[in-house]
């Protein structure tokens, strides 16, 4: 068999073991996946080591997650929510990144060093948040447009951070380009609505008997879209939001929808193992008191600032609560920075270690929290096992 053959048998063979095990354990299936690429990955017993290629194929995995959120995402809605999340994104962001930097100035590291560290505390996880929230909760719901309002303000911020630390790897700032970039947003915006009205929409209904090809335009429109928005310097994460949002409308994003969400699946499994295996243990001993320190603190401190910052804009108690445990934890955007910052040679491996065992700390810890606690379409308990 051939070398990406022989790593999905493994993958995905391994996964059905470890799946097993964890549903007879009553343990989150999460939690299984990341286990897994820490055993067999090439920090573990060398089994799958081509990581690069599984992480880039598992990225797509977050496209689909994203385009199928945009979907179910009416666009008055989301302006509205995201009018109303603006102040709460921004002084959670940056009470996380005054914090996160505090934590790691006190641990002895370089200043730069610090600040990288911060910056990555401040978001929270769009791929744990979304996929332990039940689905009718997260299509029909308050507290489902909530959640994806202030995670998209958070996809924003991160941008920002990324592009800066682009700008920092090559040893400038360039004002003219960062300013392009973010006007390219609305640009982006109007062309995907346009393409939808005057392209997309016509050839869907003249050819809607060739559910085949409704597939294919669908898979077209949201890849293409998130090329255009890495293109233009924003993210590919974000052209496949506005893909689905653009989408939304039509009365066949529905069958859209229920048709993706199997090859969905397929791609965030191989995030998960990707995640694990990624890591190297070795480097543990050396980061872990501060890996500890940094998620026990960030574990604590997110879901009570969400808390009282969505109660003072007039949130009912139990749902701001809700939000706040469902976004306690670090997020993929973390160890985004992580990776990009140490390979400019930025931060250290030690700082980057750090951020990467803080958020795989945070995604188990916090994965237990919500399953145990809050109705999920993967709970343990039947009690709460809502879809």
């Amino acid at each position: 068999m051939s070398g990406i053959t022989t790593s999905f048998f493994l993958i995905f063979a391994g996964a059905a073991v470890v799946a097993s095990l964890a549903l007879y354990t009553r343990q989150p299936l999460i939690i299984a996946y990341i286990v897994l690429g820490a055993l067999i990955g090439p920090y573990g017993m060398e089994w799958v080591t081509d990581l690069k290629l599984l992480a880039d194929i598992a990225d797509v995995g977050i496209l689909f997650l994203l385009f199928l959120l945009g979907l179910d995402m009416q666009p008055r809605a989301l302006i509205d929510t995201i009018q109303k999340s603006t102040v709460v994104a921004l002084l959670s962001s940056l009470l996380f990144a005054a914090t996160g930097f505090s934590i790691a100035y006190a641990f002895g590291f370089t200043f730069m060093e610090c600040l990288v560290i911060g910056a990555a505390m401040m978001f929270s996880s769009t791929i744990i948040g979304i996929k332990l929230l039940p689905t009718t909760v997260l299509h029909h719901k308050h507290t489902g447009e909530l959640m994806i309002g202030l995670l998209l303000l958070q996809d924003l911020i991160a941008i920002f951070v990324l592009l800066l630390l682009m700008a920092l790897s090559l040893g400038e700032f360039n004002v003219a380009d960062f300013s392009l970039t973010l006007l390219s947003l609305p640009l982006l915006i109007a062309f995907a609505f346009g393409a939808v009205r005057w392209v997309v929409l016509p050839l869907l209904r003249r050819f809607d008997r060739f559910h085949e090809y409704i597939f294919l335009v669908a898979l077209g429109w949201c890849l293409g879209l998130a090329e255009a928005g890495h293109a233009l310097g924003l993210s590919a994460e974000i052209g496949a939001f506005l893909a689905g949002i653009s989408l939304a409308t039509s009365p066949i994003s529905q069958y859209i929808a229920v048709n993706l969400k199997p090859l969905r699946d397929f791609f965030l499994i191989l995030f998960f193992f990707s995640l694990g295996a990624r890591f190297d243990l070795s480097l543990i001993r050396e980061v872990l008191a501060a890996a500890l320190v940094l998620a026990t603190v960030m574990l604590c401190m997110k879901p009570v600032t969400f808390r009282y910052l969505l109660h003072g804009l007039s949130e009912r108690n139990t749902l701001a609560w809700d939000l706040g445990f469902r976004l306690g934890q670090v997020s993929e955007f973390s160890l985004l920075i992580a990776y990009m910052a140490a390979g400019a040679s930025i931060i250290g491996r030690e700082a980057s270690h750090l951020i990467q065992a803080t958020t795989i700390i945070t995604f188990v810890v916090s994965s237990y929290i919500v399953i145990l606690n809050y109705p999920t379409p993967i709970a343990i308990s039947d009690k709460l096992r809502r879809d």
